[in-house]
């Protein structure tokens, strides 16, 4: 009788271990939409604040000119757009480095006010325009800035239009995929950029 309900215990343990463990593999074979963002990169318009350690007459708060570039003392003009904080930080270190006897007080750079980071979604959405989100989103939550499509959008056929130096690349986007819950990945859906137009027929 003892081992009747041993047994017995121990095969619906196991079939609990089958109906409701998935095997690692499965579970690393599920694509997953990134969350998070790529490393933020400075746009034309945004605020930043750069501080040298121990040197008040180096502290300033600045806005980053159209052209991409701003000013800064004993530095001269710096290329902004593009680069990382990081990529600053070592820019006006390296141009400070003449200016000081010893080593290079420590440069911050920090993005006070990422207001450079404009995008437009247009066509077949409830609100269509220009937005500053101030955050990096994806093409997603972009179209839900934008209020969603309308009845008779075309969303699994939206485009995103990307300037890359010279070049106005599209990107397809499956957004009507992402809304009726199919598994997609980061690249069915990316992240927008500074400057692109999300165009919704």
């Amino acid at each position: 009788m003892v081992v009747r309900k041993f047994l017995m215990a121990f095969f619906a343990a196991l079939t609990a271990q089958l109906l409701f463990v998935q095997p690692v593999s499965a579970q690393a074979a599920r694509p997953v939409v990134g969350a998070t963002g790529p490393a933020y990169r400075i746009n034309a318009g945004d605020e930043i604040e750069v501080m040298v350690w121990g040197d008040d007459r180096l502290q300033r708060v600045v806005r980053v000119l159209p052209d991409g570039t701003f000013s800064f003392p004993l530095v001269g003009q710096v290329v902004a757009a593009g680069q990382l904080p990081s990529d600053l930080e070592r820019i006006i270190s390296a141009a400070l480095r003449p200016q000081y006897r010893g080593a290079v007080p420590q440069v911050t750079v920090s993005v006070k006010n990422p207001s450079g980071y404009q995008f437009s979604v247009v066509g077949k959405v409830n609100s269509p325009g220009t937005y500053t989100p101030g955050r990096y989103i994806n093409a997603l939550e972009a179209l839900s800035l934008a209020g969603g499509g309308t009845q008779f959008a075309s969303l699994n056929n939206s485009l995103i239009r990307r300037k890359v130096g010279q070049q106005l690349i599209t990107i397809r986007v499956r957004l009507g995929d992402a809304l009726k819950g199919v598994e997609l990945t980061s690249s069915d859906i990316p992240f927008i950029q500074s400057g692109d137009t999300l165009v919704v027929p």
